[in-house]
C-alpha cells in the first residue's frame, strides 16, 4: 500500500502542511512512522479522510482551485471493477470526480483505492493519469 507524507497529503487534501499536521497531532489523520521515522499517511486512509474531509466542506481558507489545463490532481477514493468496464472515483480537494473506463485501463495504471492519480478533464470525458 502507497504512504504519504504529511506535505504529500496536505497537497491532494489541499491543505498546508501545517494543517495536515494539526489534523494528525489532533487524531483527526491517522498517521505512522516508516522506516526513516517520518511521518506518513497509509494511502487507504488518506482516502477516507479525504471523502470526510470533503463531506464535512472543510478547507483551509483562500486555498486556490484551479483547472488549470483541466487537470484535477488527487486520490483514488473507489473503484467498481466490471467485465469490462470500470467506474473510478477520485477526490481532488473539494472535487470529487468519477470516471468510467476500461477494466483493462485501470489494471495498466495500477489504479486502487489510495493510490495519487490526476483526473483531466476534456468536455465530457474524464481522463485518469496515473501520478
Amino acid at each position: 500500500m502507497q504512504s504519504y507524507t504529511i506535505g504529500q497529503a496536505a497537497r491532494l487534501l489541499g491543505v498546508s502542511p501545517d494543517t495536515a499536521r494539526r489534523w494528525a497531532d489532533a487524531g483527526r489523520l491517522t498517521t505512522h512512522r516508516d522506516d526513516g521515522g517520518r511521518r506518513v499517511v497509509d494511502g487507504r486512509d488518506l482516502a477516507a479522510f479525504s471523502v470526510e474531509l470533503a463531506k464535512a466542506g472543510t478547507v483551509e481558507e483562500g486555498t486556490p482551485y484551479t483547472s488549470a489545463r483541466n487537470a484535477f490532481p488527487g486520490i483514488v477514493t473507489a473503484i467498481k471493477l466490471g467485465d469490462v468496464a470500470a467506474q473510478v472515483e477520485i477526490q481532488a480537494g473539494p472535487h470529487r470526480l468519477v470516471s468510467l473506463l476500461t477494466r483493462e485501463a485501470v489494471e495498466e495504471l495500477g489504479l486502487e483505492v489510495g493510490v495519487e492519480a490526476t483526473a483531466r478533464v476534456k468536455s465530457t470525458n474524464v481522463h485518469i493519469d496515473r501520478t
